[in-house]
């Protein structure tokens, strides 16, 4: 048999449909004992060398965490009041008793709108 250059058979596979190009991909790999999918594998192992692959996951809840109240303690804890509809005792408790949780598994967008009326009132919040 005449050996094939690379262009060759790109050639010879362009004219193949997918699924003749599939049983050949199956056939190929049942005569060499290997999977096609392998260098695919190593090469994602090959790019991370030295440091772990993480997947990074977009997070969908949030919780508004009050780590101080700041000067203006009395509008703080009206905020607190609106945004969780807790009476005057319980927002005031949240807010002495920061830092503390206001929201939990909040959406990215509600969290966002929290901390920008916590801010406002002068609360420093941060979003977990």
């Amino acid at each position: 048999m005449a050996k094939l250059s690379t262009e060759q058979l790109l050639e010879a596979f362009k004219e193949l449909t997918l699924i003749e190009l599939s049983e050949f991909v199956k056939a190929f790999e049942e005569t060499f004992d290997v999977t096609a999918a392998a260098p695919v594998a190593v090469a994602a192992a090959g790019a991370g060398a030295g440091a772990p692959v993480e997947e990074v996951e977009e997070k969908d809840s949030f919780d508004v965490v009050l780590e101080a109240a700041g000067d203006k303690k009395i509008q703080v804890i009206k905020v607190v009041r609106e945004l969780t509809s807790l009476g005057l005792g319980e927002a005031k408790a949240v807010v002495d008793g920061a830092p503390k949780a206001v929201l939990e598994g909040a959406t990215k967008e509600a969290a966002e709108k929290a901390q920008a009326a916590l801010q406002e009132a002068g609360a420093t919040v941060t979003l977990k």
